[in-house]
């Protein structure tokens, strides 16, 4: 049992605990009153005779009386003569066998030894003890609570102090009221002033040991049996729930609890602060492990965002102070979350606090940053905390058992999901939740795993939306015209996107490799040329999420930025469920220049970085460039594809041609042979059937006269070529009906 069960339901013997503390807590203020009481006598009886000593004999009653150097009654507190000799003492919290004293039956002392009996202790000997006070100290602290907790206290302390308004307690009444007093006790390094278990009220002018003392409120109501997190803190943390009882991490993520457990088991007695570092992109799983490994250790875990930490010296000391206090009479541990902080910031940065506060904070901290960041404490322990491995992942297929066994590898290799992903993607499936009896065939079976398979899309869908375009990819295999050779780079872009888990994973080429696991490719071709509609078909063909960068939002003008967008793009997909589009790639992966000044190197550091990126990029990224000549050689190098899309010649054209239209379009008779002597890219003869669309649908004749016809194509194909400042040949747009047929 220990002190976290002061606050929690109370069992049987939690109630006994509070039975305890509550009759030593009741002695101990008796004790106190008696030792009041008895200076309230002495103060009132020194008083007394010192009026008495002023008064002028009876035979000179124009006798003024003398001037005094006395300080007031309370200067008995601080010198006492062998001539005028205290009341005996009765010592707040003497043993009770004492020889000094005689303890009556109902004696208070004997009552605070009988209740400190027992484990745990009551709670001022529990706290005392925690905090490293002295008797001293501690009889000071029970003063000050007395006066929260016993009326009767002020006024007896009015009466010391020989004034009605002092009804509070100070370090001079402390001195001269308890036992083997102690100056130290008023330094701010010790534990009174140290932990803020009192607060001083000290007017300009007035000395410290007569100011007023006051118990800080968390402490009061610890001694007298409530214990709860300081209300100061709870606005700033929050607490991370544990993990539900009985379940196992993953195996890879077990190892990391088990060396961070073994190294907080060996760490030296005489730490104060044990700080593990927790690195790595993936911030649910270092969520869990920080959760399990406190768990393991019986500590509550809390959350501080690294904003939260305040900007001024004064507040971070004291958030540190009220931090390390709380983890001493509470069984919890801190999480800091800098996982978007940057690590190299300025002085006034995040990660300048970041490092202050660790430094003086104290208790188990887990500081959570994505590459590490450099603190003023050495780590007791540096964990890279990864999601699950494919062959984890894999193991959700226990959940879904029998129903739908081939979806589980597949859905391992394709998204890269952390263990909280996994039980809430199976959570939103109803079919996983029914049971096998409601699952059962062949039809079945594909409706359940094209549910997962959607499921864990809008999971790991990134939120890109200030960085990149999601297109909403329709195109199909049949609608893409393209030459042979090329058709078959494409589909062996997606054949390897399917089978990566099968040869990285059961072949073992992942134990061998740590870069190029993902698949890259390059589309080189003239604007118009299919490119765009590639990506969308493979996307349609894979199921997956399409989204095209947008290149002004990633490429900054200031130092850095460029390379902290990138980094939000690759690691938003790299969970799995993206397919990233570079368009116009050679603006972003150009040449590298020739360094002559500043912004030079740093342009080159950006392409570097990207160069990194793709290499060890996970998922399928797709870079689309109308001059391939512009792109860096070193980046060409790492390309797994590179697909040529040629301008289209005569047979492609007429094969777009016949495709363009949707089913639902009303035609007249098309000439196809003609439209494909027309040279036009793809992306030009979809915009010619669309303005030919638009113009037979404002035709105003009869409905079934709205056609589309050869006059509104060749129309259409005459602004399209004035649109792309190509010279009109009247004689390529004309259409004679008796000779070409009739529209």
């Amino acid at each position: 049992m220990n002190a976290a069960s002061v606050h929690s339901a109370l069992p049987p013997e939690a109630e006994s605990w509070q039975a305890r503390n509550a009759e030593y807590l009741g002695a101990a203020l008796a004790a106190l009153r008696q030792r009041l009481q008895a200076a309230s006598n002495i103060s009132r009886a020194m008083a007394s005779s010192q009026r008495a000593a002023h008064e002028p004999p009876p035979s000179e009653p124009e006798a003024r009386p003398a001037p005094s150097n006395d300080r007031g009654p309370m200067s008995f507190f601080w010198r006492r003569s062998s001539a005028e000799p205290a009341a005996a003492p009765v010592p707040l919290l003497a043993s009770p066998s004492s020889p000094t004293i005689e303890v009556p039956s109902d004696d208070p002392v004997r009552r605070m030894a009988a209740a400190s009996e027992g484990d745990p202790p009551p709670a001022l000997l529990m706290l005392a003890r925690r905090l490293g006070l002295s008797e001293f100290d501690r009889d000071i602290l029970l003063l000050c609570v007395a006066m929260e907790l016993d009326p009767a206290t002020a006024s007896l302390c009015a009466s010391v102090h020989g004034q009605p308004d002092r009804d509070y307690a100070t370090f001079a009444a402390a001195m001269n009221l308890f036992d083997r007093p102690e100056w130290e006790a008023v330094s701010p390094e010790r534990p009174l002033r140290y932990w803020r278990l009192i607060d001083i009220n000290q007017p300009g002018g007035r000395p410290l040991t007569a100011s007023a003392l006051r118990a800080d409120e968390r402490i009061v109501n610890y001694v007298k049996g409530l214990n709860y997190l300081d209300d100061r803190l709870a606005p700033l943390v929050l607490r991370m729930a544990p993990p539900p009882q009985g379940r196992t991490l993953p195996r890879s993520q077990e190892a990391a609890v088990d060396a961070m457990a073994q190294a907080l088991r060996t760490a030296p007695s005489s730490s104060t602060t044990a700080v593990v570092a927790l690195r790595g992109s993936d911030r649910p799983s270092k969520h869990e492990v920080a959760c399990a490994a406190a768990a393991r250790l019986g500590l509550s875990l809390y959350r501080l965002p690294v904003d939260a930490l305040p900007p001024q010296a004064a507040e971070l000391e004291t958030l540190a102070r009220l931090w390390t206090r709380e983890s001493l009479l509470l069984p919890l541990a801190l999480y800091i979350d800098a996982h978007e902080v940057d690590a190299h910031a300025g002085a006034d940065s995040p990660v300048h606090r970041l490092g202050r506060f660790v430094a003086r904070v104290g208790g188990l901290v887990f500081v959570d940053s994505r590459d590490g960041i450099d603190l003023a404490v050495e780590p007791l322990v540096v964990l890279d905390v990864a999601k699950p491995t494919t062959a984890e992942q894999a193991a959700w297929a226990d959940a879904i058992g029998d129903r739908a066994p081939a979806v589980a590898p597949l859905l391992a290799a394709q998204f890269d999901l952390s263990r909280p992903d996994i039980e809430a993607i199976l959570k939103s499936v109803p079919a996983v939740q029914t049971g096998a009896a409601e699952v059962a065939g062949g039809a079945d079976a594909a409706a359940l795993e094209a549910a997962l398979w959607d499921a864990c899309r809008a999971r790991t869908r990134p939120a890109l939306s200030r960085l990149a375009e999601k297109i909403d990819a329709r195109a199909t295999w049949k609608q893409l015209v393209l030459p042979p050779s090329e058709l078959a780079l494409l589909k062996q872009i997606a054949g390897q996107v399917r089978t990566r888990s099968r040869v990285y994973d059961e072949w073992g080429f992942r134990a061998r490799m740590t870069r190029g696991l993902g698949v890259s490719a390059l589309f080189a071709g003239d604007s118009g040329t299919g490119k765009t509609m590639a990506a969308e078909v493979l996307a349609n063909d894979l199921k997956l999420d399409l989204y095209r960068i947008d290149l002004s939002a990633v490429v900054s003008k200031y130092i850095g930025e460029t390379e902290k967008n990138l980094r939000e793009v690759f690691d938003a997909a790299e969970r799995g469920g993206a397919i990233l589009l570079f368009d116009e790639a050679d603006a972003l992966f150009g040449k590298r220049s020739e360094v002559k000044d500043s912004h030079d190197r740093y342009a080159n550091i950006e392409v570097d970085y990207l160069l990194q990126r793709m290499e060890s990029f996970a998922g399928l990224a797709i870079l689309a460039t109308n001059i391939k000549s512009a792109l860096d050689t070193a980046f060409v190098r790492r390309l797994r594809f590179i697909v040529t899309f040629p301008y289209p010649g005569p047979a492609e054209r007429r094969r777009m041609w016949e495709g363009v239209f949707p089913e639902g379009t009303p035609l007249g008779k098309i000439d196809h042979e003609r439209l494909a002597r027309l040279h036009l890219t793809g992306g030009n003869i979809q915009s010619m059937a669309l303005t030919a669309a638009f113009m037979a649908a404002q035709l105003d004749v009869k409905k079934e006269d709205r056609r589309v016809t050869m006059p509104l194509l060749l129309d259409a194909g005459r602004m399209e070529f004035r649109k792309l400042d190509r010279p009109v040949n009247e004689a390529d747009f004309r259409w004679v009906e008796t000779r070409e047929g009739a529209a």
